[in-house]
């Protein structure tokens, strides 16, 4: 691969050049389809699979198209009058309501957490280093996910390198790229230190334990306790959330990693955050996405509250 290949290849992210492999393989390979495409075929593609394919997952197939075109140097088909045509036909005849993610409420993360600290003790009691590292990285993931709203992609990209984190203080914590982050240019994420569910105290917690320096934050554990080298897979998170739910007593089938997201937008837009101070914590660019994760019922205007007061609330207000 050469230099101009290489940077290319950087500026996709692994989960979009994936699933634009599947979405090309879809078109040549099970449906039949020929490369580059007319945008006839598009549209007979497209009609083929409307109502048995999602919007969504049409919408992708349509951007991988249009990026195989771009990338060889062929004319887009899928720009055409007709595809788009289809397109919108194929919204109209199959509406479907998007599903969203049942949000983490604040008692079932409380729960949660409850039973994964009691996880850990018995374990230290108990000399079981397995469960002990279970125990300690799934709260540490799941009070950070929620307290900072972190996707699980941004989770698992998280390096122990730019984590400062400072018992009874705050945690800061530098994403070098994220799915909101278009242009790469980083970005920093503080949090308080709370006096119940924090995200800080978990996070030393799973460190110490772990004795990890270096890498990634969140990795897999065999069965023989032993840390993987690589990351978690974002694809990973929901299995891990559910697991652990499920062992406190909640039902998880509702529940995926947009939960921890959405429970937080939940929790702050019930504890009187203006929707501003929302989308400038979590880092939502416009109110369309900040909105897809809260109830529509309108927000509260609380002028002069800072971010990181409006969480340490949590320390005074009842559960």
């Amino acid at each position: 691969m050469n230099d101009i290949d290489r940077y290319l290849a950087a500026a996709t992210r692994d989960n979009t050049r994936r699933s634009y492999k599947a979405a090309i393989e879809h078109f040549e390979v099970t449906w039949g389809g020929f490369l580059p495409a007319t945008s006839d075929s598009v549209a007979r593609y497209l009609a083929t699979y409307a109502g048995v394919l999602s919007i969504n997952t049409l919408k992708l197939r349509l951007s991988a198209l249009a990026q195989w075109h771009n990338s060889q140097g062929f004319p887009d088909p899928t720009k055409a009058p007709v595809v788009r045509k289809v397109f919108k036909g194929i919204r109209a005849l199959h509406p479907a309501q998007e599903k969203q993610a049942e949000p983490l409420q604040l008692q079932h993360l409380e729960q949660v957490i409850k039973r994964l600290d009691h996880e850990a003790t018995q374990a230290l009691n108990e000399g079981d280093q397995l469960a002990l590292l279970r125990s300690r990285r799934d709260a540490a993931l799941i009070l950070l996910g929620f307290w900072r709203g972190f996707r699980s992609d941004e989770l698992c990209h998280l390096q122990i390198e730019h984590v400062q984190a400072v018992s009874g203080s705050g945690i800061s914590l530098y994403l070098p790229r994220s799915k909101g982050d278009r242009d790469n240019l980083g970005r920093t994420y503080q949090t308080p230190a709370l006096q119940r569910l924090c995200p800080v105290q978990a996070y030393i917690e799973w460190i110490n334990c772990s004795a990890m320096v270096r890498g990634p934050v969140f990795r897999a554990i065999d069965r023989w306790g032993n840390l993987s080298e690589e990351g978690l897979h974002a694809n990973s998170i929901i299995a891990l959330l559910r697991q652990a739910l499920e062992r406190a007593g909640i039902p998880a089938d509702q529940y995926t990693s947009h939960s921890l997201r959405r429970g937080f937008a939940t929790w702050a837009h019930r504890s009187g955050w203006d929707l501003k101070s929302l989308m400038t914590y979590v880092g939502w660019k416009d109110m369309k996405s900040a909105l897809r994760y809260v109830d529509a019922t309108p927000f509260m205007a609380m002028g002069g509250n800072t971010e990181l007061s409006q969480i340490s609330s949590i320390n005074r207000d009842p559960l």
